[in-house]
């Protein structure tokens, strides 16, 4: 017979593990980990070229890394994306002020005419996906020399996230071997994974943060171009402590219990 109190903290955990498993899984699977805000194109870059280079061009970041930086690119674990406009392939910044303008640095279409200014164009989202053997190939300095810290924390970031969700899938099954078993004693077990997953969540946001900032600074990001962090690094930010209040839970149950019926025992044998 299980206590109440014990009943609903298993209850309460097992609702936190799920939420940190949902959360983790859409974090994984989405590419707005890190976005870059770039101005207008100028004049001298080509944006047929730019793209082009980006669907086509190798898994290096000295090919990608100029269309993120230019072209409002966004990166992920397993995607990277970039915004380019479907109405004209090359973008110039204003040669004057237009009368009438809301902003005088707004980017306008080269045929563009009207005294008013111009809707801005429409933008198609153009995304890569990075392959199994893309994720473990090494990391590249601007010299074409192997950068081990930036190899180890790619493969990291991508790793740990699946290792987290791994182990609460498994002590998803060991609770429900537990419950057939009407034993108490797996949760203690529970109780770790849930605190391991947790530490795997953590360590994929430090790793990626890490790694992006480290690509920033090899690789000259413009100073008029702006990063900042995406909703799915949140959403898996937020996993960590879900994981964690759901492993005190178990771990704080499992060891109640255990002190419980041992005084329950001892006084029987008394």
């Amino acid at each position: 017979m299980v206590d109440n109190r014990y009943a609903t903290a298993l209850v309460i955990g097992s609702v936190l593990s799920l939420l940190a498993a949902v959360y983790l899984s859409v974090a994984v699977g989405t590419q707005h980990w890190f976005q870059y805000n770039s101005p207008p194109v100028k004049q001298s870059y080509n944006i047929t070229v730019l793209k082009n280079e980006f669907i086509d061009g190798d898994f290096v970041e000295k090919t990608y890394s100029k269309p993120l930086f230019r072209l409002n690119g966004t990166l992920g674990l397993w995607w990277m994306c970039i915004q380019v406009s479907s109405r004209s392939h090359w973008f110039r910044e204003p040669d004057g002020l237009h009368p009438g303008n809301e902003s005088d640095s707004r980017t306008q279409l080269p045929d563009c005419t009207h005294q008013s200014g111009c809707p801005d164009p429409k933008t198609e989202t153009h995304c890569v996906s990075f392959t199994l053997p893309q994720q473990f190939q090494a990391k590249l300095k601007p010299q074409d020399e192997e950068d081990l810290l930036r190899t180890y924390l790619w493969r990291c970031q991508f790793l740990l996230p699946l290792v987290s969700l791994a182990l609460v899938f498994l002590s998803g099954l060991v609770g429900v071997c537990a419950c057939l078993c009407r034993s108490f004693k797996p949760t203690l077990g529970v109780g770790v994974l849930h605190f391991i997953a947790g530490l795997c969540s953590l360590g994929t946001v430090c790793c990626f943060w890490t790694g992006v900032d480290l690509l920033n600074s090899d690789y000259n990001k413009p100073q008029e171009v702006d990063g900042s962090v995406g909703w799915s690094l949140y959403l898996a930010l937020i996993s960590f402590p879900l994981q964690m209040m759901a492993a005190a839970l178990f771990l704080w149950a499992a060891r109640s219990h255990h002190k419980h019926y041992t005084r329950i025992t001892a006084y029987r044998v008394a």
